[in-house]
């Protein structure tokens, strides 16, 4: 099975004319290499569920293992949108303000396979300051590793971010 790649950018979240987020990691006190706390995110069949009913998004290949195989899948799949969420989560829980995510994007490369057992799956997530982008600005830019199963699941995942 081959998972076609998909590119999403969320635009700023934050107009260029809004006061400065209130981050709480000061843009002097990172240096380009500076690795942010890693985190896991557990997913089962209920959270895609409880997803589907928040983002309205009912594609039964989030839900019904029949459906998800007739079309090719391995079993049922969690939402692009749910896995760029999680990820996300790393820088948001770092700065402490999610309004100093100035942009987001990542290319989606690998389905998050969510088995019904009770494991479910398994969103492993890292991230690192890759850039010093404006130090007028205090924007730098941070990678972020998506994986699940021991494979990339978004790749080009990237978010510029204001800090204080």
């Amino acid at each position: 099975m081959t998972h076609s790649t998909t590119h999403s950018t969320v635009p700023a979240a934050v107009p260029a004319t809004t006061p400065p987020a209130t981050a709480k990691v000061a843009y002097g006190d990172v240096e380009v290499g500076t690795e942010l706390p890693a985190r896991s995110f557990p997913v089962s069949r209920a959270t895609l569920v409880r997803y589907a009913g928040a983002s309205g998004d009912f594609n039964p290949i989030h839900w019904n293992e029949k459906f998800a195989k007739e079309v090719g899948l391995p079993d049922v799949i969690a939402h692009g949108m749910f896995t760029m969420a999680e990820a996300i989560r790393v820088v948001t829980d770092w700065i402490g303000d999610p309004g100093a995510v100035v942009e987001y994007g990542v290319r989606f490369t690998r389905p998050v396979v969510v088995p019904n057992d009770d494991q479910g799956a398994m969103i492993e997530v890292t991230g690192k300051v890759a850039a010093k982008l404006d130090d007028n600005d205090n924007t730098v830019r941070v990678d972020l590793t998506a994986t699940s199963a021991g494979q990339k699941v978004l790749g080009m995942s990237r978010a510029v971010v204001r800090l204080a």
